[in-house]
């Protein structure tokens, strides 16, 4: 289950989309699983990568392997999906593996924590560091083993119905936002709800919430945030890659053939390449429609930024003395970063700060 599996799917893969199927594949037996996704139908872009995922191990099974989408609300709540899979009721789920940082903060790891990896470095670190590793090691123990299923890349900072001009803005704003990025709302004195996606427009609307961050343009525009609040804040620091993840009950994978098993890791790297790559191809043009529609882009102030970072780094450091598998895992994930930090200043940084101010 190493990378290296990840390349003999993908081999798998190209034999089958080139229609010659070889014969194990024809000796597998017919198997039916359920999805449960804690996310709403109408996003057609984190939701449909569970779609991408399931389309595929059909195809590639000839059929044989055929997985049910269910979105968020219908089998479970969207939060629920976790104890879901963990107790078997269902076969899988696709979430955010922040969403449960409530059972233990070491789940945020395996998404986005404030100031942390990129979407390409965070896949580096899952295929080609410790990551997948660990984050398995750590999934073991809620009786699940988790696959990559996208990425949204860097996200927004989400939408204000008033415009925030300092850190005393923060104070007492109730702010729905995703996963642990609430720890740290939480200590620069806000109010962090943490609700799912499908739920979002009518809390703001009804101003049960002051401010809501879900993902990017294209997304937040299917949701209408801009008809309630018309201030859109960036950037997202608490979510520079957040990945979003496949979990599989233990017992249903183990008891998949190692024909089978090679057909999933295949189809999620599928997914999770197409996720990201729909989001960068669709957000230019929501965007460019946002903003004539009047929306008032929204830089965040810098004492906040400084006080988010201050406030992430001291909560890291204070998981780091009291909770033995976030040390673990965020020690293997800070070093990899630093590392990718450097590098991406001399690369990647440069390049983008030039292009992104040349004219075209």
């Amino acid at each position: 289950m190493e990378r290296r599996s990840f390349v003999r799917g993908a081999g798998i893969a190209g034999v089958l989309a080139a229609g010659t199927a070889p014969a194990f594949v024809q000796a597998q037996a017919n198997i039916r699983w359920r999805l449960a996704s804690s996310f709403p139908k109408s996003l057609d872009t984190i939701y449909g990568a569970a779609e991408v995922f399931s389309k595929k191990v059909s195809d590639m099974s000839g059929g044989k392997f055929q997985i049910s989408v269910h979105a968020g609300g219908e089998l479970m709540p969207p939060f629920g999906v976790v104890d879901a899979v963990q107790n078997g009721t269902v076969d899988m789920c696709h979430t955010v593996p922040y969403y449960f940082f409530g059972k233990d903060p070491t789940f945020a790891i395996g998404a986005a924590i404030p100031f942390g990896m990129n979407s390409r470095q965070m896949t580096a670190w899952m295929l080609h560091g410790n990551g997948l590793k660990l984050m398995r090691e750590f999934y073991a123990q809620y009786n699940m083993i988790s696959f990559p299923g996208g990425n949204t890349g860097s996200q927004m900072g989400g939408w204000f119905r008033k415009e925030v001009k300092s850190l005393a803005d923060i104070k007492g704003l109730k702010f729905r936002i995703g996963g642990f990025a609430g720890k740290i709302i939480e200590r620069m004195g806000g109010v962090p709800q943490n609700i799912p996606g499908g739920e979002i427009y009518q809390s703001l609307e009804k101003g049960t919430i002051d401010a809501a961050e879900w993902v990017g343009p294209y997304d937040d525009q299917k949701l209408g945030f801009y008809k309630v609040a018309p201030f859109y804040a960036y950037p997202g620091w608490w979510e520079g890659g957040p990945e979003v993840d496949f979990f599989i009950n233990t017992k249903a994978y183990e008891a998949l053939t190692p024909e089978y098993k090679a057909i999933v890791e295949a189809a999620s790297m599928t997914a999770h390449v197409d996720m990201q790559a729909k989001y960068d191809a669709l957000n230019p043009t929501a965007l460019k429609q946002l903003v004539a529609a009047k929306v008032k882009l929204m830089p965040f102030p810098k004492d906040v930024m400084d006080a988010a970072f201050k406030e992430s780094m001291a909560v890291y450091a204070d998981l780091s003395k009291t909770n033995p598998n976030w040390k673990k895992v965020y020690t293997d994930y800070a070093a990899f970063l630093k590392d990718q930090n450097l590098w991406f200043r001399f690369t990647e940084g440069q390049f983008d700060r030039y292009m992104q101010s040349a004219k075209l």
